[in-house]
């Protein structure tokens, strides 16, 4: 950071539990600095409030279906299909492809 910023230390009962930093500190100090994550409101809300994950959300505002994305990232609208699930782990090589597929960063896809 350029400036000092004084930091403001939450006490209970004398002891330090904990401190508050800035946002662009804390990103910083978790290695997070640039991988901003934009993700318009539409998108937001299809995966929070439909409780769909990130992938699907995408998917949906974008106005694709399965079979469009997978094309798109090489793979079977089976195997998209199953990537699209809330408890889904895909493997960082594939959703790059799917991020691709999408325009998006990968980063908009994570949870």
């Amino acid at each position: 950071m350029s400036a000092l910023t004084k930091h403001q230390v939450i006490e209970h009962g004398g002891n330090p539990l904990f401190v508050l930093v800035p946002y662009t500190e804390y990103l910083e100090l978790t290695g997070q600095q640039g991988k901003s994550a934009n993700i318009p409101v539409e998108v937001a809300e299809i995966a929070l409030l439909e409780e769909k994950s990130l992938m699907r959300a995408w998917r949906e505002h974008l106005g694709l279906t399965q079979e469009e994305v997978a094309a798109k990232a090489g793979i079977s609208r089976g195997a998209y299909a199953q990537m699209e699930a809330p408890e889904a782990n895909p493997r960082r090589a594939t959703l790059v492809k799917i991020a691709a597929a999408l325009g998006v960063k990968v980063e908009q896809l994570a949870e």
